[in-house]
C-alpha cells in the first residue's frame, strides 16, 4: 500500500514539474520573438535607463513664447503606467464640481455634436498639470453657462484614442468650439471669465442693428472691420445666415440694416438688389463687395478671403488670422497654432530697410492673386518673430527672399530665385498655382566623417543612408531643444553601439528642425521611423515600441528584411579586462570583442 502511495505521488510530483516547465516554455515564447535568445545583456541596459516616448510637437525652440503655455503631449502613454510614473509623480483627482461638464466619448461624441449647435469639448489628459489647471476654471465656466444654448464638454485623450487621431490633437489641453458641427480652435484665455465671455459672445445675436446715420457714422470711425448686409428685414432668413457666419469670425464686427442712407455710408448703392453685404477695413484696399449667394459658409468664405490687407505683416497678435483664410479646405498645421483650413502663401523675407524697396512691388503684385494667395510679409530684423519665423522657413542671409508655401500636409517651400520685379512675382506666383515650381527642402551640411554608431542624417544625405534599398534603417528625428530626445539620447546610442557588428542594419539621426526630406514626416520629436530593405518605395513603419534597447531590438527583429541574431557577449577574460584603453581602441572590431566591452560599459 504504501509503494503504491509513494508511486502515485512521485507520478503527481513529475506531472506538476513538466506542466510547469510547458507553462514557462510557452510565456517565453509569448514575450519573446525568438525563444532561444538570452536578452538579459540587453536588459543590464535598461535599468538606469528612463527615456520617455512622448513628443515635443512644434519645430520652433521657443514655441511656448508664442503660445502663452507649454502643451503637454500625449503620443504615447505607456511610459505613465502605475510601476514607473505614479510612484514618482501620482496624479490626484483635482476636487472639482464638475457636474455640468459632458464626458464625451467615442459612442456619444458625434450625437452630442450633432444635436446642439454650440459645443465646447476639451480634449485633456489626467496627466497633463496645463489640463489639471484648466479643471476648475472650465467646470466654473459650465456651471455659470448652463441653461445657455451651449454644452461644455471634455474627453479623456488617454483613452479616447481614435477621437484624438481624427480631430489630430497635438498636445494638451486642445479646446475646439463646435458651431453647426464646424470646428474651431478655442484660441482664449484658460480662465472662466475669458471663457465665459468668448462663448457668450459667439452665442449671441452675433450682428448688431444700425438704424440711423448717426451710429452708422459711429461705427466707421471706431471699427477696424465691418461687415454691413443690406437686407429686407431685420428678422427671418437672411438675418439668420448673416447671423450665422458672423459666429464663425472672431476679429471682424457684424451689423445689419434695412435704412438706405446707411447703406449710402457703407458704399451699398440705395438701389441695390437685396440683401447686399460689405467688408470695410482701414487699410490699402478699404472696400470689398460680396457678389456670391447669401447664406452662411458663402458670406464667411468672404470675408475670410478678404479681411486680410494685400500684404500681411506677420506678428505673434496676426498668426491666427493669416492662417485660417479658406482659400483652401484642408487641415494644416502650424507651429504657431493649428487651422482647419489650409492657405497657399507667398513669403516675403526682408529687413525693415530693405522692405522700402521690394515691400512696394510684393503689394502690386498681391493684387493679381486676391483669393488665390495669401501675400505676407516677414521682418527679418524684427527680434520678436524675424529670427524663429526665418528659422522655420529655411531662410538665412541678409538679402530679400521670397518663398511660396503650400500649407498643407506637405508643406512644401518654394524659393524664388530672380529679381524682385513686378513680373517676376507675378509669374512665379502663377507657377506657383499651376504647381510648376520644384520644392525646397532644408540641410545641414553633409558631415565630413559619419563613422558613429549612430549615423548622422541630412536633407541632402537623406536618399544615400536611409533609403539604401541593401540596409534595414531604424531613422530618429529629433530637435536639438527636445527634453524627450534627450532622454531617449543614451538608449538610443546603447542600442547602436549593441547593433555595430550587423552590417544590415544602420542606426541613424535627423535633426528635424534643420532638415528636411518629403520622406520624413515627423509628427512630433522624437519621432521613429523604420525603413526596411528592399521596400525603401512604400511608407516607412511609425515605430510604437516601448523606448528601452530590448523594445527596440525586438522591434527590429521583428520588422527587418535581413533576419540578424546578435550573440550574447561573453565574459571578459583576465588580459581583456586588463587592457588599456589605448589598446582598446585600436582594436579590430570583432564581434564578440566589442559586445565584451559593451558588457563592460553596462
Amino acid at each position: 500500500m504504501a509503494n503504491r502511495i509513494f508511486i502515485l505521488l512521485a507520478f503527481t510530483a513529475l506531472f506538476l514539474f513538466s506542466n510547469s516547465v510547458l507553462c514557462k516554455d510557452s510565456t517565453t515564447k509569448d514575450i519573446s520573438d525568438d525563444d532561444d535568445e538570452d536578452l538579459s545583456f540587453l536588459e543590464e541596459s535598461d535599468e538606469k535607463t528612463d527615456a520617455t516616448a512622448h513628443h515635443d510637437h512644434g519645430s520652433f525652440p521657443d514655441q511656448e513664447d508664442f503660445e502663452g503655455e507649454g502643451d503637454d503631449d500625449f503620443e504615447n502613454f505607456s511610459d505613465f503606467d502605475e510601476s514607473e510614473h505614479d510612484q514618482e509623480n501620482s496624479y490626484k483627482e483635482p476636487e472639482v464640481d464638475e457636474k455640468d461638464v459632458v464626458v464625451l466619448k467615442e459612442r456619444n461624441f458625434t450625437t452630442v455634436i450633432e444635436n446642439n449647435k454650440f459645443v465646447m469639448v476639451e480634449f485633456y489628459a489626467p496627466w497633463c498639470g496645463h489640463c489639471q489647471a484648466l479643471a476648475p476654471e472650465y467646470a466654473a465656466a459650465a456651471t455659470e453657462l448652463k441653461g445657455e444654448d451651449v454644452v461644455l464638454a471634455k474627453v479623456d485623450a488617454t483613452e479616447e484614442n481614435e477621437l484624438s487621431q481624427e480631430y489630430d490633437v497635438q498636445g494638451f489641453p486642445t479646446i475646439f468650439f463646435f458651431v453647426d458641427g464646424v470646428r474651431k480652435p478655442y484660441p482664449g484665455q484658460r480662465t472662466k471669465e475669458a471663457i465665459v465671455t468668448w462663448i457668450k459672445k459667439k452665442i449671441g445675436p452675433g450682428i448688431n442693428n444700425i438704424t440711423t446715420t448717426e451710429d452708422a457714422e459711429r461705427i466707421l470711425a471706431s471699427e477696424g472691420k465691418v461687415v454691413l448686409g443690406y437686407l429686407n428685414s431685420l428678422v427671418g432668413s437672411e438675418s439668420d445666415e448673416l447671423a450665422a457666419a458672423s459666429r464663425l469670425e472672431d476679429d471682424v464686427s457684424f451689423y445689419q440694416t434695412v435704412n438706405a442712407d446707411v447703406a449710402k455710408l457703407f458704399h451699398i448703392d440705395a438701389e441695390a438688389k437685396r440683401p447686399a453685404l460689405v467688408l470695410l477695413k482701414k487699410e490699402a484696399e478699404k472696400l470689398s463687395h460680396f457678389d456670391g449667394k447669401f447664406e452662411k459658409s458663402t458670406i464667411a468664405e468672404f470675408v475670410f478671403a478678404n479681411k486680410l490687407p494685400l500684404v500681411t505683416l506677420f506678428t505673434r497678435e496676426n498668426a491666427p488670422a493669416i492662417f485660417e483664410s479658406t482659400i483652401k479646405k484642408q487641415l494644416f498645421h502650424w507651429p504657431l497654432l493649428t487651422c482647419e483650413i489650409v492657405c497657399p502663401q507667398l513669403l516675403l523675407f526682408a529687413s525693415s530697410k530693405d522692405s522700402e524697396k521690394v515691400l512696394p512691388i510684393f503689394q502690386e503684385a498681391s493684387k493679381s492673386f486676391k483669393g488665390k494667395l495669401i501675400f505676407v510679409y516677414v521682418e527679418t530684423d524684427n527680434e520678436d518673430v524675424g529670427k524663429p519665423v526665418s528659422d522655420y522657413f529655411g531662410v538665412s542671409g541678409d538679402a530679400p527672399t521670397v518663398l511660396a508655401y503650400t500649407g498643407n500636409d506637405d508643406a512644401k517651400k518654394f524659393v524664388f530665385d530672380k529679381e524682385v520685379t513686378l513680373e517676376n512675382i507675378k509669374a512665379f506666383g502663377e507657377d506657383f498655382l499651376e504647381d510648376k515650381l520644384k520644392p525646397f527642402y532644408k540641410s545641414d551640411p553633409i558631415p565630413e566623417t559619419n563613422d558613429g554608431d549612430v549615423k548622422i542624417v541630412v536633407g541632402n544625405n537623406f536618399d544615400e543612408i536611409v533609403l539604401d534599398e541593401s540596409k534595414d534603417v531604424l531613422l530618429e528625428i529629433y530637435a536639438p531643444w527636445c527634453g524627450h530626445c534627450q532622454s531617449l539620447e543614451p538608449t538610443y546610442n546603447k542600442l547602436a553601439k549593441h547593433l555595430r557588428s550587423i552590417d544590415s542594419i544602420v542606426i541613424a539621426k535627423m535633426d528635424g528642425t534643420t532638415n528636411e526630406h518629403p520622406r520624413a514626416k515627423a509628427d512630433g520629436f522624437p519621432t521613429l521611423l523604420f525603413f526596411p530593405a528592399g521596400n525603401k518605395s512604400f511608407d516607412p513603419i511609425t515605430v510604437d515600441a516601448d523606448r528601452t534597447v530590448v523594445a527596440f531590438y525586438k522591434f527590429l527583429k521583428k520588422n527587418a528584411s535581413i533576419p540578424f541574431k546578435l550573440q550574447k557577449p561573453t565574459t571578459p577574460t583576465k588580459s581583456e579586462s586588463t587592457e588599456t584603453p589605448e589598446s582598446s581602441t585600436t582594436a579590430a572590431p570583432k564581434s564578440e570583442a566589442a559586445a565584451g566591452e559593451l558588457k563592460d560599459e553596462l
